[in-house]
């Protein structure tokens, strides 16, 4: 196993593409069918999906115009900073833009960003095992597993789940900075930490404690370099704090002025369990032995036996020592175990009291919920270590002429078997046919503040998903809405709203200010005609339209 990252020539370059195509291709297998119609198919039936697929069409459509607004969203009108409501997806709402900018629709955007994140990631993966390791096999084994595994193929509504390439590459910028002490390493570490930031919270805190533990571990390799290493981190800490200050502002005026802080008692909820770790999603484990451990899929772990079986080589390697693993490797194998040992019990959330300790100490970790997904770190560390125990076994193999490893064929079924325990295509998925035309008809009123009703109460805002993807339609102030957290103001208006049409709750959205009505008639159930007729029957209420499945808009007078 190599010691060094290789030198990166022209040559090399032009060897990313297979790799990069490689991830690409698995991407699209491991979402099958959905790129078989990425404008048509969607994880609709989820709200979380419907909720991401507004954020990323709201940073494309803000940024352009008027980005100082960019955190001030149509949805739960009058509230103030509601994208920091939950992740800001920033990063893949810049790299979908382009196709919204054409004219895309936001399921579409939304479904490639599901495919390029996880090929991205993949491909993030090889470039550090690659590094590492100089054996190409080795690396595709471990970006793939990291990618695609029983995680985040559990998480396609999640975009922010699958855009992960940001770990891998600040720990090889750690990794660099470790044993090199380069300033331009301090930039790319930096980089790599504002890309996690703008896309989720949850990545920076991953991405910081992944960074504490790698110094941490290996300490002793640094400190006699301190003043050179040392600076060289604080430098950049220092410019990622300074990219992620206009982040930070509104996320910290959520907490501070409307309670948006997650406490101990929250995080209990959402956090993983040791049998998470024998939880299988895809279809070969979950069909035969693993559908028990399987709870939830926020706690499923398993990173399958291929993974599991080469990550142990590779730290029997190490831990014996042996002629062909070098002693960088040997730290690198430690640090991988020890970064994939901190995910998993972070992971654990209160189970343990390390989480309280580190929730405690470090504040950012006030804003995280699902303490769960520290796996992800767990799932890094075993996909690289995966990697570092296949090149192992090649390297103990001859290169032949073009001075290739043998055996190359037993590698790929190694990597084709690790992905067909992962796969849990094809998925079924839901038909979009677009957002009803009788939006268009508030473009052309002289002020719009629109509530959808049912109003749904805080327990059920999830019902409002839907509602605020047809937002994308006009981007009016709208007072419905559904995010990582539901403020008091909706909660206050849900209490009266909820009871639509009777005169009071009609009262109450003319004093919050309501100047037009969207009528949903198939979810009031039996009393939907009902509520038509006694609308219908009003003088107050002005017909501007109807719409498929009996929607309709009325003007409030």
């Amino acid at each position: 196993m190599r010691s060094e990252a290789p030198r990166v020539n022209t040559k090399q370059r032009s060897g990313w593409a297979l790799p990069l195509l490689l991830c690409a291709g698995l991407a699209v297998v491991h979402t099958w069918p959905l790129a078989t119609a990425p404008a048509a198919l969607s994880e609709n039936a989820n709200a979380d999906a419907q909720l991401n697929e507004w954020i990323l069409a709201w940073v494309a459509h803000v940024l352009p115009r008027t980005p100082s607004q960019l955190f001030q969203t149509n949805i739960f009108y009058p509230a103030k900073d509601t994208l920091a409501f939950s992740e800001p997806l920033i990063v893949p709402a810049l790299l979908g833009a382009p196709i919204a900018w054409l004219g895309g629709s936001p399921v579409l955007v939304f479904n490639l960003m599901v495919m390029a994140g996880l090929a991205l990631t993949a491909f993030a993966g090889y470039l550090l095992t690659f590094s590492w390791t100089g054996d190409r096999m080795a690396a595709l084994l471990a970006g793939s597993t990291f990618a695609f595994n029983t995680h985040t193929l559990t998480r396609l509504a999640h975009v922010q789940g699958l855009h992960l390439y940001g770990l891998p590459l600040a720990l090889l910028a750690t990794d660099r900075l470790i044993t090199t002490a380069r300033t331009r390493d301090a930039w790319w570490l930096a980089l790599w930490m504002t890309v996690m930031a703008y896309t989720s919270g949850y990545l920076l805190v991953f991405g910081a404690v992944m960074v504490g533990v790698a110094l941490l571990v290996r300490a002793p390799e640094w400190i006699p370099r301190a003043r050179s290493v040392g600076s060289r981190v604080a430098l950049a800490a220092a410019a990622a704090a300074g990219a992620i200050v206009p982040l930070w502002l509104p996320y910290h005026r959520v907490a501070a002025e409307q309670g948006m802080v997650r406490s101990l008692g929250a995080v209990s909820e959402f956090s993983a369990s040791p049998g998470g770790y024998l939880a299988a999603s895809g279809t070969i484990h979950f069909a035969t032995w693993s559908a028990r451990f399987f709870k939830n899929p926020v706690d499923s772990f398993f990173p399958g036996l291929v993974v599991f079986a080469l990550a142990v080589l590779a730290v029997a390697v190490a831990v014996r020592g042996d002629g062909r693993t070098d002693t960088l490797s040997r730290r690198r194998i430690v640090m991988l175990g020890a970064i994939a040992a901190a995910g998993f019990v972070l992971s654990l959330g209160t189970r343990t009291p390390i989480y309280g300790w580190l929730y405690q100490a470090f504040p950012p970790m006030h804003g995280l919920r699902a303490a769960a997904r520290f796996g992800n770190l767990f799932l890094l560390g075993m996909s690289v270590l995966a990697g570092f125990g296949l090149a192992h076994i090649r390297s103990r193999f001859p290169r032949d002429g073009h001075g290739l490893r043998h055996p190359l064929r037993l590698a790929a079924i190694v990597i084709v078997i690790a992905n067909g325990e992962a796969l849990r295509a094809p998925f079924e998925f839901q038909r979009f046919t677009g957002t009803p035309r009788l939006y268009r008809l508030l473009a052309d009123e002289p002020r719009v503040v629109l509530v959808e009703v049912p109003f749904y109460p805080r327990q059920a805002a999830f019902e409002n998903a839907e509602y605020v993807l047809n937002s994308t339609t006009h981007w009016l102030p709208l007072m419905n809405g559904y995010s990582g957290y539901t403020p008091a103001s909706y909660s206050e208006h849900a209490a009266l709203f909820w009871h639509f049409p009777r005169d009071f709750a009609i009262d109450a959205m003319r004093r919050a200010g309501v100047t037009h009505v969207m009528v949903h008639p198939e979810r009031f159930g039996h009393e939907g005609d009902d509520v038509i007729r006694q609308l219908n029957a009003r003088s107050d209420f002005e017909l501007m339209g109807t719409g498929a499945r009996g929607l309709r808009l009325f003007r409030l007078r």
